[in-house]
């Protein structure tokens, strides 16, 4: 399998490669690095009355997929990077130290969009182009395996899920809570 995946790869940097994807990707990549992207847009949401579930669900889907993806299934697996197999190849950032399954990036940016889904905001077609292009960027530069980026998707997708429900059920909670204070 990991021959398949390298194959994949090496036909990326084969007959893809260019200027304008190598600043592309690196840059898309880059707004990623820590989930940035993706942490700015749930504030700017919360802080949007009307688009303040949406907020929440964004947020707490990064949350749950950072438990899931950093704490939990890096250290678990500990997988080498694919540039490990190929020492003269020249990444176009510096290489990142952490395990590579699955992909950090890629898991965010799909929690991300699947909990916009799910929380019913319009917002999640240009999230999940995005998703989807970060995903690619991840290949392109040759840090994980596609098997890393599926990976990531998957869990992106079941976090943005679980996220949105949860970030829902808190705001059905504190809206049943709210009504049954009583006035001083």
């Amino acid at each position: 399998m990991q021959a398949v995946e390298l194959a994949v790869l090496d036909w990326i940097q084969a007959h893809l490669r260019c200027e304008l994807l190598d600043t592309v990707m690196v840059f898309l990549s880059w707004t990623c690095n820590h989930g940035e992207l993706w942490i700015a847009l749930a504030l700017i949401l919360v802080v949007m009355r009307r688009q303040r579930r949406c907020g929440t669900a964004v947020g707490w889907a990064l949350v749950v997929n950072l438990i899931g993806c950093n704490l939990i299934l890096k250290p678990l697996f500990g997988r080498i990077r694919p540039f490990a197999f190929q020492p003269g190849l020249e990444l176009l950032i510096p290489p990142p130290l952490d395990p590579s399954f699955p992909s950090g990036h890629t898991s965010a940016s799909f929690a991300a969009a699947f909990a916009l889904k799910t929380a019913g905001s319009p917002l999640w077609k240009p999230a999940m182009a995005v998703a989807v292009a970060m995903a690619f960027s991840r290949l392109y530069l040759y840090v994980h395996w596609p098997s890393d980026v599926l990976g990531g998707a998957l869990l992106g997708a079941a976090a943005g899920w679980a996220g949105a429900r949860f970030a829902g059920y808190l705001d059905a909670r504190w809206h049943s809570q709210s009504k049954n204070t009583p006035e001083t």
